[in-house]
């Protein structure tokens, strides 16, 4: 599949998962449903990937990476983003997560060496903006004081956790472990990870078998597990871990879209600036280096 539609695909899915993650709160405590998202999930790859005749034997070496991705990305992080939308609303848990943009830019050239391209970085500072601009009435709300700096302790947490997870994936990418069996590991390792912590908390393996949680349980799983997941990862193969985050500045106008259509959600002046902030930002982070180059030939050959 060629870069753009991946992009599409992620951007899409995930930005229709938010809608799904609020459906999972209630009944099940919200590590225990993360836990069942990435046990489904896992047993899902392993099969597919043997029905492939895909290799699903790595070294020791190997698998103590594909760990510490599965930890990082598939449980420490969604643990602590699905307890932030607990005292958060979505739009400021969009805000802060829209962050690992330049996160990922500070992790991947301190841990991995990346050169940091300056264009990302403000397609990203760009990106930031644009996503307060567009919940500026949350951002005005919000009291420091409330319970939802824990929320936003919480996010903020979240991000740094998903950023330096998305530092393992280079890792792993580098490392030439190939993507699905890959994932299929760290899903099961971070799977493990959270049962452990739901045994450490004392938490009851409850589950709500209504139509609401299942559905939305099937979707984060298999469609906002696998496929989104698997579209992100590529991204980040094919255009650097930077950029590829850009995606998650996109996703949300998606989930304004979704509450639009379903939750009432009305637009504002400051909404539509800061959409459009966004648009511009992705246009910077995404244009080819050439085509920048080109147009900065041509800026200097007009000014002589």
């Amino acid at each position: 599949m060629n870069t753009v539609p991946l992009y599409a695909v992620t951007v899409l899915i995930w930005g229709t998962s938010w809608f799904a993650v609020r459906l999972q709160l209630g009944v099940v405590h919200p590590i225990v449903s993360v836990g069942y998202r990435f046990l489904i999930a896992a047993a899902v790859l392993f099969a597919w990937c043997a029905l492939r005749g895909m290799t699903l034997r790595f070294r020791a070496r190997e698998h103590a990476f594909l760990a510490l991705q599965g930890i990082l990305l598939f449980s420490l992080n969604h643990m602590a983003f699905y307890l932030s939308i607990g005292h958060l609303t979505s739009g400021l848990v969009a805000v802060a997560f829209s962050t690992i943009v330049l996160m990922n830019i500070g992790f991947g050239a301190v841990l991995l060496g990346t050169p940091v391209r300056a264009r990302v970085v403000v397609s990203g500072v760009i990106g930031v903006v644009g996503l307060g601009f567009v919940f500026a009435r949350e951002i005005e709300a919000f009291d420091i004081a409330s319970a939802g700096t824990i929320g936003l302790g919480l996010a903020l947490l979240a991000t740094a956790i998903a950023s330096l997870g998305n530092m393992a994936v280079v890792h792993n990418q580098r490392a030439g472990i190939p993507l699905l069996p890959g994932n299929a590991w760290s899903m099961a390792y971070g799977c493990a990870a959270t049962f452990v912590a739901v045994l450490a908390l004392g938490l009851p393996f409850d589950f709500d078998p209504s139509a609401a949680y299942v559905g939305s349980l099937a979707y984060l799983a298999l469609i906002a597990g696998i496929l989104a997941f698997s579209a992100y990862l590529t991204l980040i193969q094919r255009i650097g871990a930077d950029r590829a985050a850009y995606t998650s500045v996109l996703f949300p106008i998606v989930a304004l879209g979704v509450s639009t259509l379903f939750e009432g959600y009305t637009w504002t002046l400051s909404a539509g600036i800061g959409v459009g902030l966004i648009l511009l930002g992705n246009v910077v982070a995404l244009l080819p280096a050439r085509t920048q180059r080109a147009a900065g030939a041509a800026r200097a050959a007009n000014q002589a």
